[in-house]
């Protein structure tokens, strides 16, 4: 009897050894300056919201975030209420190189330092800030892997310098960056290059895998620069955005085997570079031509720190639904021509003139396409695809459309139109599966992203 009671003992004392003291119960603490705000972030545990009062509060002296959450009780570091505390001044806040599952969520930034999320601090998110910053330079860099952008506002500014940028340490890029319900608006950078609203990546991290998802963001006025999104990194998704009176398109610059799909573009479009790309399932609308571009080739494959235009190779624009006016899918030409590409299934809808125009010399696989408006310019069918404008303004299939049921070739990665509706049976051509009722999916608006969305 004696010896078991021993040993009972001995495994107690054993597990209080490894289970440690209890955790500190999370707690809510309010501060009404940034001293206080500095206090509690140096003493912040798993768990905690630091709030900060409503009000204007410069920083004259960075905001230090050096203590971590956990993935299920992160440290949220709040405005009381969302919009309702700026901060001004020279400085902002810093995460800590180790720093991991912090929440920086609801500040008007109207300070004149940049805001950095570094590599080696991981799992963090910026929810639902307001982003209109003093200074020059990139507004957010995002260094550290899984880190969650949602729902802020990146808006008015003039200089040259990104909204936001993601990139990484020297040999490698922040994997799985989470981009999402953010607007971004208002840049007018007169200059010809440097006003990107997005850069995912830089001509020396081309080569590197991100696997960056960017979804759900609305673009207007995106004018800094031709590229809103700009993508140089490899193995990104680019999805369901929505950009309008923009100049800015969405680019794959740099790169590998990314997708771009489902994306509603009014007066934009789509330019891509590089190998193994999929366009698919995308609506792009531009009154001026030159709604998806196949970028020039300098060369036939960039080296993995080159600053030239690569050829685009094997890349598949399928299932997309294309209006302008002459020149709709087109070409850049360059010295080295597309390779081994193939367009097929898309509506391509203009006005005038020559519809489809790639450099001679392409190599390209053309099928099922659908062309009306104008001279075709590839093998394809001319012929009214029947489309009607719906209440959101995007020209559906209607009943009796050619398109319905016409698909060819086999493209299974097309297989949600782009109302995300599962196409049935033989696809039908274009960006619109043809149901006489169903879901159907409008153009992002205000309401949609921001600090104030769902």
């Amino acid at each position: 009897m004696r010896r078991f009671s021993v040993t009972l003992m001995a495994a107690a004392l054993a597990a209080a050894v490894v289970s440690g003291p209890p955790a500190a119960a999370a707690q809510v603490v309010r501060v009404t300056s940034l001293p206080a705000l500095q206090s509690a972030l140096d003493k912040a545990n798993p768990g905690d919201t630091i709030s900060l009062a409503d009000g204007s509060y410069a920083a004259g002296s960075t905001l230090s975030i050096k203590r971590s959450g956990t993935a299920s009780a992160p440290v949220t570091v709040t405005a009381e209420h969302v919009g309702k505390a700026t901060i001004t001044g020279s400085k902002t806040f810093s995460f800590g190189s180790g720093v991991s599952y912090v929440v920086v969520r609801g500040f008007k930034f109207r300070n004149g330092a940049s805001l950095s999320v570094p590599a080696g601090a991981s799992h963090n998110r910026l929810s639902r800030n307001d982003f209109q910053l003093t200074g020059d330079g990139n507004w957010v860099t995002v260094n550290g892997d899984d880190t969650e952008v949602d729902r802020n506002v990146f808006q008015n500014r003039t200089t040259q310098g990104v909204f936001l940028q993601i990139l990484g340490p020297s040999d490698a890029m922040a994997k799985r960056v989470h981009v999402h319900h953010n607007y971004f608006s208002n840049h007018q950078f007169s200059g010809s290059n440097g006003g990107e609203s997005i850069r995912l990546g830089l001509s020396n991290h081309q080569s590197y895998a991100a696997n960056a998802v960017l979804e759900y963001n609305l673009f207007e006025k995106a004018d800094g620069d031709s590229e809103a999104i700009s993508v140089k990194s490899s193995d990104n998704v680019v999805r369901y955005n929505t950009i309008r009176d923009s100049r800015g398109y969405i680019v794959l610059r740099h790169g590998n085997r990314s997708v771009v799909e489902g994306n509603l573009l009014f007066g934009s479009g789509i330019r891509f570079h590089g190998n193994d790309h999929k366009i698919v399932n995308n609506y792009v609308a531009n009154s001026g031509g030159r709604a998806i571009v196949f970028g020039s080739g300098d060369e036939a494959d960039s080296g993995p720190t080159s600053k030239l235009h690569d050829r685009p190779d094997r890349d598949t624009v399928a299932y997309n639904t294309v209006i302008g006016s002459s020149g709709v899918i087109d070409g850049d030409g360059g010295d080295f021509k597309p390779k081994d590409c193939v367009v097929a299934d898309n509506i391509v809808k203009g006005t005038s003139g020559t519809l489809v125009t790639l450099p001679g010399g392409s190599t390209v696989k053309y099928e099922g396409n659908i062309t009306f408006g104008g001279t075709a310019g590839i093998p394809a069918r001319s012929v009214d695809p029947k489309l009607v404008k719906d209440a959101n303004g995007l020209y559906r299939l209607a009943s009796g459309s050619p398109a319905i049921n016409a698909g060819a070739g086999s493209y299974p990665y097309a297989a949600k139109d782009f109302d995300l509706e599962a196409r049935t049976g033989a696809f039908d051509v274009g960006a619109d599966e043809y149901f006489a009722s169903g879901a159907t999916r409008g153009p992002l608006t205000k309401a949609d992203v921001g600090p104030t969305a769902p």
